[in-house]
């Protein structure tokens, strides 16, 4: 005569085990859905650099070192770490330009896909023995500011290097002072998942 509420009991634990295991298993799919469909927040950032809205760099407002014409599409189908300065190059300048070439040679197989152009904003020539230790960085100058002009930043675009990508477009930009490691973290990452330079 027991038997059946026996039985019932019996079934009813049998389904609440089986629906523990089912939520113990479908909970983590569940909340990682939902942290993707929401952007939730993790603590870190995927990258170092700031992203910046995608805009096309005016070409025709840069010079060599020689006085021609030194066109931005040169340089196209290549990702460019860029900086600005003047000719003198002050510490700052000289520690940008190293970050950029060692963060270059430290991607192995994927050097020749990254350029350097280092963008002079002033009418002088940069000493030799500078342009000697940072052999294969293009030089460049922007005359009338109009160049500059398309680079954000807080206070001025000396403070940063930035990244075009291989289609002439400006992409991101480095904190002043940036770390050399983080940044070819995001290049390591970009020229993974590139398709194009």
């Amino acid at each position: 005569m027991n038997s059946r509420p026996q039985a019932d009991a019996t079934v009813r634990r049998g389904r609440l085990k089986l629906l523990l295991i089912a939520v113990f298993f479908a909970a983590p799919v569940a909340l990682a859905w939902l942290a993707y469909r929401f952007d939730w927040a993790t603590g870190s950032a995927g990258n170092y650099g700031e992203l910046l809205a995608p805009a096309a760099l005016p070409d025709a407002a840069l010079t060599a070192t020689d006085g021609r014409p030194f066109p931005l599409a040169r340089l196209r189908g290549k990702w460019v770490l860029l900086q600005f300065d003047d000719s003198r190059c002050d510490t700052y300048c000289e520690q940008k330009l190293y970050f950029m070439r060692q963060v270059r040679r430290a991607l192995g197989r994927d050097t020749e896909r990254v350029e350097r152009l280092w963008v002079l904003t002033d009418g002088g020539t940069p000493r030799a023995s500078l342009v000697a230790a940072i052999e294969g960085t293009h030089l460049a100058r922007s005359a009338d500011g109009r160049f500059s002009a398309a680079f954000p930043a807080a206070r001025s675009p000396v403070d940063h290097i930035y990244l075009v990508d291989p289609m002439g477009n400006l992409m991101m930009r480095f904190p002043r002072e940036p770390d050399p490691s983080r940044m070819l973290k995001d290049l390591q990452r970009l020229l993974k998942y590139s398709q194009v330079g």
